[in-house]
Order: C-alpha cells, then structure tokens, then sequence
C-alpha cells in the first residue's frame, strides 16, 4: 500500500484545495445528474431519449445484452449480435453491477436502478481523475477545476463506462511521475483492458526514455503493463474467446460511425476493414511522426504533451468519434496546456457536436419522425463534426508549437522540467536527432 499513499503525497496541493476540487466535482456531478434528469423520470423511450440528449449506453445494454436477468458478460449463451463487443474491464463492470442490481428480469425500476449505480461509480472515478490531476500538476493545482467542471464530462460521463480507462490511464501517469514505474505499467495495462487508448500513453514514455537513455523504465513499464493486460484478459480467452474476441472484430469490421472523418467515405462502398487497414496506417505514420518531433526538439517534451498529441491522432483518424471521447483528453490538455480562455472555447465547440449529434440520432432513430424532410440537421451534423475536429487540430498545432518553442510552454514557466517525467526528470539528453542540432 505504500506505493499507492506516496501518489498523493506533494507539498504543493494542500487539503483545503483537494476539498474544493471535490467539491466542485460534485457540483459537476449534480450537473450531469440534471442532464439525464428527463430520462430518468421518463424511462428512456426508444426516440425521445435521443431528442432530449438523455441517452445512455448503462440503460440500453442492461436491456439487451442479458444484464437485466443477470446473465454474466461473454457467457450470455445470446446470439452473436447480443454480445457485448465492450474490453474485458468494462464488460466485468458492467456485469458485477448488473448483479448487485435485486431482483430480475427487465423493468423500469431496475434499469433505473442499474443506471443510478454505474453514473455513481463513473463520479467516484471522475473525483479520482480529479485529485490525481491536482497531485500531478504540482504547483498548478488549481488546474484541476477545468477537469471538475468541463462541460465535456458534465455531458458524456453517464453515456458509457469511459471514465474507468480515464481514471486508470491517469492514475498511471501520476504513478510515473512518483517513479512507481511497475505501479504505472500496471495502471496503464488496466486501463487498456478497458479502453485501448491508455495502451498508446507507452508511445509517450518510450520516446521520452529514448531520448534520455533510460530505456530500462519503459521496459519495465510495458512489461508490468503487459502482464497486468494478460491478467485480466486470459481467463476469459480461455473460457469464452469467441465472446472475448467480439470487441476486436466487431472494431475491425464496423462501419464508420459517429464523427469521423471517414463518414465522408461511406458512401463509396468502402468496407469497414478497409477503412480499418487505412485508419491504423494513418495513425502508425502519425505516431512515427510524434515520435520525430519528440526526437529532434530542442528541449525534451514533456509527458503530457506527447500523450495528448498520440491520443488525439488516434481520435482524429478512428473509425469512431464519439462525443464521451473527449473525455480522454480532457485530463491529458490540463496537464499538457492549460490555458482557460482556449480550454472554454473549445469545451463550447464540444457541446454545440454534442447537442448536434443527439439531434441527428433522433431525427435518424424515429425514421424522420422528428424534423421532418429537412436537411438542417444534417447540415449542422456535418457543421459539429468539422467544427470539434477543427478545433482538436489547433490544439494540437498549439502544443507542436509548445514543444518547439519551450519558452511559450506555461507549464515550465513554473520552473520545472516535466511534472510527469518521474524517473527522467532534468535528466540529460542521451540520444537525439540530427535535426535538433540545428534548431
């Protein structure tokens, strides 16, 4: 247990601000809370929950992957097109709570009542996410509130079990930052048993242990993160691999679907596992392209900033962009740059896709019941998609001009190298490319 108390211990955050931060996180919770409100009273109706953007994936698998008569995920015995296509974490979630839910079979009252628990155990985590932040910022604490009261998870954080990979991929950085090296792989191999983006945040450490000669702490990160990824996934590949495998090729074969780029190619005929083969190529070349950077910068990156960019190039090229993604960069942008004027305008951009895509669904969901013959929605779909991906790219372009230019980094403008770094921090650079010789 000593590893775990050593997260939390910095001079820097005191208690009287952790108390306000979780306070303002419950604030941010009673929010969300209001935000499903409609639903709640009304029983999620197959149209209307989508018109007064009440949506949640909690009530719509309960219903109908079997969780309602407490059938275990991966071992429903349902028809293929019931499975739950969810990573082994979130799909155990998902089944234990199902199972603390009494009684059984399908009703309103228990559906409420499985809904009510998971967006409890989602606040739980977002308070987590919220005090891990203020311990890894260090000096800047404070920046903490941006990730308590964002719009982006005020809105998404009942829409799915997203906040357990956000939880756990940040708990992982500030694992690293605290030189918990096999803590941090562990977290980061969990996390991506929930959702694969915490799986990519080894991309970050392995160009900043590159770069530093250390590469002793990568390994011994992914290998505890390997063998923690293998821990929880095993046993189900064993026992139940088909259902296990359902998440990677319903991944590979599906669609493109809500705000991605490549929607503009679905009506070409191109297959899904085309569109796969050419989204993980524009990645891989995009991470190669991080990786650059990252090796010719005049002065070492720090942590956050790669992770956000490799996430962000992995949301921006994805089959899927749903609206609760924006919560796995919210965490990494407030350790990364956080700046609020920029941070709001872009939080703005995030509730107009949102507002945006719940309107699309529900004119899609009730067949045109819901605005008629006309193409404003469509219009304005296409309006939110361009607009939160436009804004995403200039962020990005901010942070590559951070890294180039580390003088305009307001993070190091504290005096301090990488608050993420750990066990690379103010070390010397070890190996670097030609190109940063002559910047």
């Amino acid at each position: 247990m000593q590893p775990v108390r050593t997260l939390f211990n910095a001079r820097e955050v005191t208690r009287p601000v952790i108390l306000w931060l979780l306070v303002l996180t419950a604030v941010g919770a009673g929010l969300a809370v209001l935000s499903k409100q409609w639903c709640r009273i009304n029983a999620w109706p197959a149209a209307e929950q989508h018109l007064h953007m009440c949506y949640s994936d909690f009530t719509q698998l309960f219903g109908t992957r079997g969780m309602a008569d407490k059938l275990f995920p991966y071992f429903t015995g349902l028809p293929p097109e019931q499975a739950l296509e969810y990573p082994v974490l979130l799909a155990i979630v998902a089944g234990v709570t199902a199972m603390l839910i009494p009684g059984i079979g399908f009703s309103p009252e228990r559906q409420l009542a499985y809904f009510d628990l998971n967006s409890a155990l989602s606040f739980i985590c977002w308070a987590v996410i919220v005090v891990a932040i203020a311990y890894a910022a260090r000096t800047r604490s404070r920046d903490a509130i941006m990730v308590a009261l964002a719009p982006g998870i005020i809105l998404t954080s009942q829409l799915n079990w997203d906040l357990w990979a956000v939880m756990l991929a940040t708990l992982g950085l500030l694992a690293f930052s605290r030189k918990h090296i096999v803590l941090a792989g562990v977290l980061l191999g969990l996390g991506a048993a929930a959702k694969l983006y915490p799986f990519f945040i080894f991309g970050a450490i392995l160009v900043l242990c590159l770069r530093s000669g250390r590469m002793r702490h990568f390994w011994v990160s992914l290998a505890s993160g390997v063998v923690a990824w293998l821990a929880v996934n095993v046993p189900f590949m064993v026992t139940a691999f088909d259902e296990w495998s359902r998440f990677y090729t319903f991944s590979g074969d599906r669609p493109a679907g809500n705000s991605s780029l490549w929607l503009a190619f679905a009506g070409t005929g191109m297959s899904g596992s085309m569109m796969s083969l050419l989204s993980n190529g524009l990645f891989a070349l995009a991470c190669l392209g991080i990786a650059y950077l990252g090796l010719t910068a005049q002065r070492r990156p720090r942590m956050a900033q790669l992770a956000f960019l490799i996430i962000a190039a992995f949301l921006l090229l994805g089959k899927v962009y749903s609206p609760q993604f924006v919560m796995w960069l919210i965490p990494l942008y407030v350790l990364a740059r956080p700046k609020w004027r920029e941070f709001l305008v872009w939080q703005v951009v995030e509730v107009f896709h949102w507002a945006v895509v719940w309107l699309w669904s529900a004119k899609a969901v009730s067949d045109g019941g819901y605005f008629g013959g006309s193409w404003t929605i469509e219009i304005l779909y296409g309006l939110g998609i361009v607009a939160h991906m436009a804004m995403l790219i200039y962020i990005c372009i901010k942070i590559i001009g951070d890294i180039r230019n580390p003088e305009r980094d307001v993070v190091r403008a504290e005096g301090i190298d990488d608050p993420l770094a750990g066990p690379i921090e103010n070390a010397p650079d070890a190996f670097v490319l030609p190109a940063a010789k002559k910047s």
